[in-house]
């Protein structure tokens, strides 16, 4: 029996969070004086007092919940901080229509970067304030900062943990959930605090800086201009942005483990091995084609390769130059990091590389076996033989995430987009990508899709998020019995 009081106590927990949010952008709204100041004032009003509702209705609910509270917790928790996340955007009339405000507030909770918004530049500072700040708490994830902060989910935290990291392992640095949560927190705080000073060296506002900082080390992609990082012409900037993507999408427990001087285990993982193999491959393919097809010069072409694929691979979606306009051969390779997204465990979105590890290792072992029936040979990951169940997972994912692909982008045909804006339209917002496929020759732009178009790309942004069967376990009867 699902215990509904105490989700929704520890949902109200979480909204005095995102009220807190909200009161730090009502500052910095109040610092710019800007036309912001006063929806901002009231979401974290209206916030706060259904933070306190929910609260006081679960206050004697049993402290502990099972594995199904768990699942239930975080998809209404991140629904709940979607909803409240609206507020600023409808009240302040800055973005007017219900769908688009919950299709911009999806995308920052999720740390997508998708956007509906076609003149960034003149957005009051509060609100793009509050756009990045939403990545940056989505991006590691709500619940992980809460358990990191407040011991309010008990022995129960582990529920927690495995319904909202990402990847098909949990893997701990402390035998604590809490403590581990601290650790990657304090690690994110200080990737922050780290591209915040590099930018500002660079030349960025204060403002901007500290915004970038948030979309970067969340990987989400949302900026403070329309270009994007080309508004800026620095190639300092987009060297420090490209190293810190890359960053953020190693697993923080490999880094954790890099700081802690366990350098061999560091270089030694397989996941890391890969997505650095990939990144280095595609940036060269890509540096040759653009240098051979387009004229550019060869630092140039190198520097947009790499930010693209970095920026793709990891789900951020910054953009420096219309990847559209690129040969087509180009942006087709640009297809496979975003499909594939980084690692486990980190802020970026896709089905991770660890799958494709899995995957690419199972095939490798069928051949094998056609040739040798008898043998016995298990996958083997980071020199440990991976479970049979966890093959099983990852191919129940990789199968469910292609049938989603399909199934969606035949409906979006149906509305009648082309096939290209189709698969964009469904691949990006489940792998919490951003930046859509276009045939025009320029990105896709989202404010165009129709209302029912966008809730689909809303619901396909939070189960990318979380990673599919989180959400979809819901649907299934039998989540719900009793037994």
């Amino acid at each position: 029996m699902i215990r509904f009081k105490t989700i929704f106590r520890l949902v109200g927990i979480l909204l005095g969070i995102e009220t807190l949010m909200l009161a730090i952008s009502s500052g910095v709204s109040f610092c710019y004086q800007d036309d912001a100041l006063q929806s901002l004032i009231i979401s974290t009003i209206v916030t706060c007092v259904a933070a306190l509702t929910l609260f006081l209705i679960g206050r004697k609910a049993p402290r502990q919940f099972t594995r199904r509270d768990g699942y239930v917790l975080v998809t209404l928790s991140w629904l709940a901080f979607t909803i409240f996340g609206t507020l600023p955007y409808l009240i302040g009339g800055h973005i007017p229509s219900v769908t688009d405000a919950f299709f911009e507030s999806m995308s920052g909770i999720t740390s997508t970067g998708s956007t509906i918004l076609t003149d960034i530049d003149s957005m009051p500072h509060g609100l793009l304030f509050w756009r990045c700040f939403t990545q940056w708490m989505g991006g590691l994830g709500i619940l992980m900062f809460t358990l990191a902060i407040l011991p309010v989910f008990g022995s129960s935290s582990l529920q927690v943990f495995a319904a909202e990291v990402s990847g098909p392992t949990r893997s701990k640095v402390t035998p604590r959930i809490g403590v581990t949560a601290k650790w990657l927190w304090s690690l994110y705080a200080g990737f922050t605090i780290l591209v915040f000073v590099l930018l500002l060296l660079g030349g960025m506002s204060p403002f901007d800086s500290i915004c970038h900082a948030f979309s970067t080390t969340g990987t989400g992609g949302f900026s403070t201009h329309q270009e994007s990082i080309a508004y800026y012409h620095s190639a300092y900037i987009e060297y420090v942005i490209t190293l810190f993507m890359f960053i953020c999408g190693i697993n923080f427990n490999l880094q954790l483990m890099f700081l802690q001087r366990k350098f061999r285990k560091f270089a030694d993982d397989t996941e890391l091995r890969y997505y650095l193999s990939s990144v280095v491959g595609l940036t060269l393919l890509i540096t040759l084609i653009l240098f051979a097809q387009t004229g550019m010069g060869g630092e140039e072409a190198f520097r947009k390769s790499l930010f693209q694929v970095v920026s793709l691979h990891t789900s951020s979606g910054f953009s420096t130059s219309d990847i559209m306009a690129w040969p087509s051969v180009a942006w087709g390779l640009l297809v496979v990091p975003m499909m594939i997204g980084a690692c486990a465990g980190s802020t970026s979105g896709g089905m991770k590389m660890i799958r494709w590890v899995v995957l690419m290792k199972t095939v490798k072992n069928e051949f094998r076996h056609i040739l040798h029936p008898y043998a016995v040979l298990p996958v083997r990951i980071n020199k440990q033989a991976v479970a049979p169940q966890l093959i099983s997972t990852v191919m129940a994912f990789c199968m469910l995430y292609f049938i989603i692909v399909v199934i969606c982008t035949l409906i979006f045909m149906v509305m009648g987009l082309p096939f290209t804006e189709a698969v964009g339209c469904v691949v990006s917002p489940l792998s919490n990508m951003g930046p859509g496929l276009s045939t025009s020759g320029h990105e896709f732009q989202w404010h165009l899709l129709p209302d029912v178009g966008k809730w689909i790309v809303s619901f396909l942004m939070l189960l990318g998020r979380l990673e599919l069967f989180s959400i979809l376990i819901l649907f299934n009867p039998s989540f719900w019995n009793r037994n």
